[in-house]
């Protein structure tokens, strides 16, 4: 090779050099990016276990004040699927909501607790009818909860809205 590169014009060597340097630098530079992300992947992850880590000292405390918190729910008024799904009509008709629909309902259940929640969504509705909706499904708190919310206006008319809420409930195992 050393020969090869010997026997070559000034112009050529200096050519061959320029090339050698870039996939050079072309191959460090994805080198980087490579050591980059794995340095990102371990700060992410010391983060994580910090955090966990955190948690799992408050446990006692934690599982003290979720018993303490067991103790004061009715478990008369948690709602299961059906319910949840009934008591979100009627909260939707007393708010005047003419125009929604009230998805299936999911649950994940765990030895103390079921979870349901369904999607509902109100098409064309007047921002009070809304206001008057999440109002009353906040006196419901915490048998009633809300996870996620979104809101957009209709192109056509401005005056009128479309909300969708992610409604969870949570039914105590008994």
């Amino acid at each position: 090779m050393k020969a090869f590169f010997l026997s070559r014009l000034l112009r050529e060597k200096i050519l061959l050099l320029a090339f050698t340097l870039l996939g050079a630098a072309i191959w460090l530079s994805g080198v980087g990016e490579r050591v980059g992300a794995q340095v990102r992947a371990v700060r992410m992850t010391s983060t994580d276990l910090d955090v966990q880590q955190r948690w799992l000292l408050q446990r006692e405390r934690i599982e003290k004040e979720a018993k303490l918190a067991i103790e004061h729910l009715d478990p008369s008024r948690s709602f299961d699927s059906v319910r949840l799904q009934g008591e979100l009509n009627t909260l939707a008709r007393a708010a005047g909501l003419a125009n929604y629909d009230v998805s299936d309902s999911r649950t994940v259940r765990s030895s103390q607790f079921a979870v349901h929640s369904v999607q509902f969504s109100a098409r064309n509705a007047e921002i009070g009818a809304l206001i008057k909706f999440y109002q009353a499904l906040a006196q419901r708190a915490p048998y009633l909860g809300l996870e996620q919310f979104a809101l957009a206006s209709n192109r056509a008319n401005s005056a009128q809205l479309t909300a969708s809420w992610r409604v969870t409930s949570v039914e105590i195992a008994r």
